[in-house]
Protein backbone atom coordinates (compact mmCIF):
# COMPACT_ATOMS: atom_id res chain seq x y z
CA UNK A 1 0.00 0.00 0.00
CA UNK A 2 2.89 2.33 0.68
CA UNK A 3 6.58 2.37 -0.33
CA UNK A 4 8.25 4.55 2.08
CA UNK A 5 9.48 3.21 5.38
CA UNK A 6 7.42 4.88 8.12
CA UNK A 7 8.90 5.91 11.28
CA UNK A 8 8.38 3.76 14.35
CA UNK A 9 7.10 6.62 16.19
CA UNK A 10 4.35 6.96 13.64
CA UNK A 11 3.42 2.98 13.72
CA UNK A 12 3.30 3.08 17.65
CA UNK A 13 0.43 5.45 17.59
CA UNK A 14 -1.91 4.18 15.42
CA UNK A 15 -3.10 1.71 17.79
CA UNK A 16 -4.00 4.77 19.66
CA UNK A 17 -5.78 6.52 17.27
CA UNK A 18 -7.72 3.26 15.92
CA UNK A 19 -8.91 2.97 19.91
CA UNK A 20 -9.87 6.77 19.92
CA UNK A 21 -12.32 6.18 16.06
CA UNK A 22 -13.48 3.22 17.83
CA UNK A 23 -15.24 5.17 20.58
CA UNK A 24 -16.59 7.80 18.21
CA UNK A 25 -17.71 5.06 16.46
CA UNK A 26 -19.56 3.60 19.58
CA UNK A 27 -20.79 7.30 19.88
CA UNK A 28 -22.94 7.48 16.73
CA UNK A 29 -19.43 10.08 15.61
CA UNK A 30 -19.90 10.23 11.41
CA UNK A 31 -16.75 12.64 10.80
CA UNK A 32 -14.49 14.47 12.58
CA UNK A 33 -11.81 17.02 11.88
CA UNK A 34 -8.28 16.62 13.01
CA UNK A 35 -8.32 19.74 15.41
CA UNK A 36 -11.40 17.61 17.32
CA UNK A 37 -9.48 14.71 17.42
CA UNK A 38 -6.53 16.36 18.39
CA UNK A 39 -8.42 17.45 21.45
CA UNK A 40 -9.64 14.14 22.65
CA UNK A 41 -5.78 12.85 22.17
CA UNK A 42 -3.53 15.74 23.59
CA UNK A 43 -1.83 15.98 20.88
CA UNK A 44 -1.25 18.27 18.11
CA UNK A 45 -3.91 18.67 14.58
CA UNK A 46 -0.72 18.92 12.46
CA UNK A 47 0.68 15.70 13.91
CA UNK A 48 -2.57 13.87 13.19
CA UNK A 49 -2.42 15.30 9.47
CA UNK A 50 1.41 14.36 9.37
CA UNK A 51 1.19 10.72 10.66
CA UNK A 52 -1.72 9.92 8.58
CA UNK A 53 -0.52 11.57 5.36
CA UNK A 54 2.20 8.73 5.46
CA UNK A 55 -0.62 6.34 4.67
CA UNK A 56 -2.56 8.31 1.71
CA UNK A 57 -4.32 11.13 4.53
CA UNK A 58 -8.02 10.02 4.27
CA UNK A 59 -9.58 13.61 5.25
CA UNK A 60 -10.63 16.23 2.84
CA UNK A 61 -10.72 19.69 3.17
CA UNK A 62 -13.47 21.28 4.90
CA UNK A 63 -15.12 17.74 5.88
CA UNK A 64 -12.06 16.36 8.08
CA UNK A 65 -12.52 12.56 8.67
CA UNK A 66 -15.18 10.14 8.12
CA UNK A 67 -14.67 8.51 11.33
CA UNK A 68 -15.85 4.77 10.01
CA UNK A 69 -14.05 4.51 6.67
CA UNK A 70 -10.47 5.64 8.54
CA UNK A 71 -11.61 3.34 11.65
CA UNK A 72 -11.33 0.53 8.87
CA UNK A 73 -8.21 1.97 6.81
CA UNK A 74 -6.49 1.92 10.15
CA UNK A 75 -7.43 -1.23 10.55
CA UNK A 76 -5.97 -2.82 7.70
CA UNK A 77 -2.46 -0.94 8.00
CA UNK A 78 -2.39 -2.64 11.83
CA UNK A 79 -3.55 -5.95 9.71
CA UNK A 80 -6.30 -5.97 11.68
CA UNK A 81 -8.63 -7.45 8.81
CA UNK A 82 -6.92 -10.42 9.53
CA UNK A 83 -7.57 -13.13 11.85
CA UNK A 84 -4.38 -14.31 13.59
CA UNK A 85 -4.06 -17.64 16.08
CA UNK A 86 -1.88 -16.96 19.79
CA UNK A 87 -0.65 -19.57 21.82
CA UNK A 88 0.07 -18.55 25.38
CA UNK A 89 3.31 -20.05 27.35
CA UNK A 90 2.39 -20.06 30.69
CA UNK A 91 -0.62 -20.04 32.85
CA UNK A 92 0.21 -18.58 36.01
CA UNK A 93 -1.81 -15.19 37.24
CA UNK A 94 -0.39 -12.77 33.74
CA UNK A 95 -1.26 -15.61 31.59
CA UNK A 96 -4.60 -16.76 32.55
CA UNK A 97 -5.49 -12.68 33.02
CA UNK A 98 -4.19 -12.63 29.00
CA UNK A 99 -6.45 -15.75 28.00
CA UNK A 100 -9.58 -14.62 30.10
CA UNK A 101 -9.24 -10.56 28.38
CA UNK A 102 -12.09 -11.23 25.35
CA UNK A 103 -11.61 -7.89 23.60
CA UNK A 104 -8.40 -9.72 21.83
CA UNK A 105 -10.96 -12.12 19.94
CA UNK A 106 -12.96 -9.01 18.88
CA UNK A 107 -9.64 -7.59 17.06
CA UNK A 108 -9.28 -10.98 15.24
CA UNK A 109 -6.60 -12.39 17.82
CA UNK A 110 -7.80 -15.52 18.86
CA UNK A 111 -6.04 -18.04 21.81
CA UNK A 112 -5.84 -21.89 20.29
CA UNK A 113 -3.87 -22.91 23.00
CA UNK A 114 -2.41 -22.61 26.65
CA UNK A 115 0.96 -23.83 28.12
CA UNK A 116 2.52 -24.67 31.15
CA UNK A 117 4.88 -27.23 33.48
CA UNK A 118 3.04 -27.37 36.09
CA UNK A 119 0.94 -30.30 36.47
CA UNK A 120 -1.54 -29.36 38.63
CA UNK A 121 -2.82 -26.80 35.89
CA UNK A 122 -3.39 -29.50 33.51
CA UNK A 123 -6.57 -29.85 31.85
CA UNK A 124 -7.83 -26.40 33.68
CA UNK A 125 -10.02 -25.01 31.08
CA UNK A 126 -9.73 -20.96 30.79
CA UNK A 127 -12.81 -19.82 28.28
CA UNK A 128 -13.03 -22.98 26.57
CA UNK A 129 -9.18 -23.47 26.12
CA UNK A 130 -7.72 -26.05 28.54
CA UNK A 131 -4.17 -25.54 29.83
CA UNK A 132 -1.43 -28.18 27.92
CA UNK A 133 1.86 -29.16 29.12
CA UNK A 134 4.73 -27.82 27.80
CA UNK A 135 5.93 -31.11 26.31
CA UNK A 136 2.79 -31.11 24.39
CA UNK A 137 3.62 -28.09 22.93
CA UNK A 138 5.83 -29.09 19.68
CA UNK A 139 2.68 -31.83 18.47
CA UNK A 140 0.03 -28.86 19.03
CA UNK A 141 2.72 -26.42 16.66
CA UNK A 142 2.91 -29.43 14.43
CA UNK A 143 -0.62 -29.55 14.01
CA UNK A 144 -1.75 -26.27 14.30
CA UNK A 145 -1.62 -23.02 12.45
CA UNK A 146 -0.06 -20.62 15.38
CA UNK A 147 1.25 -17.16 13.97
CA UNK A 148 1.73 -15.58 17.66
CA UNK A 149 2.73 -17.09 20.80
CA UNK A 150 2.35 -15.37 23.94
CA UNK A 151 5.68 -15.71 27.06
CA UNK A 152 4.18 -14.81 30.07
CA UNK A 153 6.90 -17.07 31.95
CA UNK A 154 9.87 -16.47 33.99
CA UNK A 155 13.05 -14.22 32.41
CA UNK A 156 15.08 -17.74 33.24
CA UNK A 157 12.83 -19.49 30.87
CA UNK A 158 12.46 -17.58 28.18
CA UNK A 159 15.14 -17.33 26.12
CA UNK A 160 14.96 -21.31 25.65
CA UNK A 161 11.48 -21.28 25.26
CA UNK A 162 11.72 -18.57 22.79
CA UNK A 163 14.24 -20.39 20.88
CA UNK A 164 12.35 -23.19 20.89
CA UNK A 165 9.28 -21.60 19.35
CA UNK A 166 11.51 -20.43 16.34
CA UNK A 167 12.44 -23.75 15.63
CA UNK A 168 8.82 -25.04 15.52
CA UNK A 169 7.94 -21.91 13.40
CA UNK A 170 6.91 -18.87 15.08
CA UNK A 171 7.79 -15.67 13.55
CA UNK A 172 6.10 -12.94 16.02
CA UNK A 173 6.55 -13.09 19.95
CA UNK A 174 4.81 -11.07 22.55
CA UNK A 175 6.88 -11.27 25.21
CA UNK A 176 6.26 -10.27 28.73
CA UNK A 177 9.44 -11.83 30.60
CA UNK A 178 11.14 -9.29 31.88
CA UNK A 179 14.30 -10.08 29.72
CA UNK A 180 15.51 -9.04 25.87
CA UNK A 181 15.73 -12.19 23.26
CA UNK A 182 18.67 -12.88 21.33
CA UNK A 183 16.21 -14.41 17.99
CA UNK A 184 17.17 -14.19 14.40
CA UNK A 185 16.16 -10.85 12.47
CA UNK A 186 13.10 -12.26 10.56
CA UNK A 187 11.58 -13.09 14.58
CA UNK A 188 9.53 -9.85 15.62
CA UNK A 189 9.47 -9.41 19.21
CA UNK A 190 7.24 -7.02 20.90
CA UNK A 191 7.95 -6.47 24.24
CA UNK A 192 6.34 -5.71 27.29
CA UNK A 193 8.25 -5.39 30.36
CA UNK A 194 5.38 -4.35 32.88
CA UNK A 195 8.37 -3.28 35.69
CA UNK A 196 9.69 -1.22 33.46
CA UNK A 197 6.36 0.69 32.47
CA UNK A 198 5.99 1.24 36.07
CA UNK A 199 9.10 2.84 36.54
CA UNK A 200 8.52 5.17 33.97
CA UNK A 201 5.74 6.06 35.93
CA UNK A 202 7.88 6.23 39.30
CA UNK A 203 10.03 8.68 37.40
CA UNK A 204 7.03 11.20 36.17
CA UNK A 205 5.86 11.35 39.82
CA UNK A 206 9.40 12.30 41.09
CA UNK A 207 9.25 14.87 38.88
CA UNK A 208 5.90 16.16 39.47
CA UNK A 209 6.42 15.79 43.37
CA UNK A 210 9.56 18.00 43.22
CA UNK A 211 8.23 20.44 40.57
CA UNK A 212 5.02 21.13 43.04
CA UNK A 213 7.69 21.12 46.02
CA UNK A 214 9.65 23.90 44.08
CA UNK A 215 6.51 26.10 42.98
CA UNK A 216 5.62 25.37 47.10
CA UNK A 217 9.03 27.02 48.17
CA UNK A 218 8.52 30.18 45.71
Amino acid sequence: MHEKEISLAVIQRLPRYYRYLGELLENDVVRISSKELSERMKVTASQIRQDLNNFGGFGQQGYGYNVEYLYTEIGKILGLDKCYNLIIIGAGNLGQALANYTDFERRGFYIRGIFDVNPRLEGISIRGTEIRMIDELEDFMKNNTVHIAALTIPKLKAPAIAKDLVRMGIKAIWNFAPTDLNLPGDVMVENVHLAESLMRLSYNLKALEENNDESDKN
